[in-house]
């Protein structure tokens, strides 16, 4: 397949604001959260929203596969989950004598993981390879997954009862975590007054394709990254394994992450070079989920202020 053209930064911010914009009609007052999402995902990753039931975690990921004109599968997880429920299962056909793969809902382009701490660390490590290779193995035959391929997992918080807290393997394979919160009064008394939210999905129109969004993607490997900018990304990495109140810092993997991101971040802003504004603004969502606490009371957020402001900016 010929390489697709990658569009100009202006382009890009444009379709990608069009995204932005009609999620914010379902997606009441978290327009800061909607962009970081669609940045995720055209940085090409795969992302966790973590937090209560009934904020709209769901409605979130389902907006996203519809505006991005992909297919989209939901895998409700639960304790009783096997992996053979998320890959597929080989079936005996007695009209031949032979097995015949049943795909699972793994096959497809968006793949809603709901409530992805429900389910028992056997089933949740049947989507590490999908994650990370974007391909699945079958009795030694490697099937690959349709292009593109993204993973968005809902999960509640660890203290619910009945939850499985994800590996720190799987945590990594996430670009992003992030957290909806409550609306603020404005957003709820409109969420109140209106349609329900699920309903007003199906008015939503998709605006993008499937070769538009890896023009997107195209798009995201040509935002320009200055000397002094990966200075700040490499120092960063540095600071983080000197901190007291972390057992270990940030891994390269996490470094290449950061750096993802905020090309993605950049050409939502339509710049087609990063700053180190769209470093600090992906920061938090990429590498709190990443960061091994020594247990003495520090919170993740706090960890993450910290960092910044002990790494001068260029």
């Amino acid at each position: 397949m010929p390489a697709l053209e990658p569009l100009s930064p202006a382009a890009a911010r444009t379709q990608l604001e069009q995204v932005v914009d009609a999620a914010s009609t379902i997606l009441l007052g978290k327009r800061d959260v909607l962009r970081l999402a669609v940045s995720c995902l055209v940085a090409g990753g795969h992302l966790l929203l973590e937090d209560l039931p009934g904020v709209g975690k769901t409605t979130l990921a389902h907006a996203l596969a519809r505006l991005l004109g992909l297919s989209c599968q939901r895998l409700q997880c639960t304790s009783d989950l096997l992996p053979a429920d998320v890959i597929g299962v080989s079936v005996y056909d007695r009209n031949d004598g032979s097995f015949r793969f049943h795909q699972g809902p793994v096959f497809t382009q968006v793949l809603l993981a709901d409530e992805i701490n429900r389910a028992t660390p056997r089933a949740q490590s049947a989507l590490l390879e999908a994650m990370e290779e974007r391909q699945v193995t079958v009795e030694g035959r490697a099937l690959a997954l349709p292009v593109p391929f993204f993973v968005i997992a809902t999960q509640n918080p660890t203290e619910q009862v009945g939850t499985y807290p994800l590996p720190e393997s799987q945590l990594d394979r996430f670009l992003m975590r992030l957290s909806l919160g409550y609306p603020d009064r404005t957003a709820e008394r409109e969420l109140l007054r209106g349609s329900d939210r699920r309903g007003l999905l199906a008015t939503l129109k998709p605006l993008l394709d499937t070769a538009t969004l890896q023009r997107l993607q195209a798009s995201v490997d040509t935002v320009h990254l200055a000397d002094p900018w990966l200075d700040y990304l490499q120092n960063l990495l540095a600071r983080s394994r000197e901190m007291p109140a972390l057992a270990h810092g940030l891994s390269p993997r996490a470094g290449l992450a950061l750096l993802r991101a905020a090309r993605a971040w950049a050409l939502l802003n339509g710049r087609g070079h990063a700053l180190p504004e769209d470093l600090k603004a992906v920061l938090p969502a990429v590498v709190t989920h990443r960061l091994s606490l020594r247990g003495d009371g520090q919170s993740p957020a706090a960890v993450v202020e910290a960092l910044l402001s002990g790494v001068p900016v260029p």
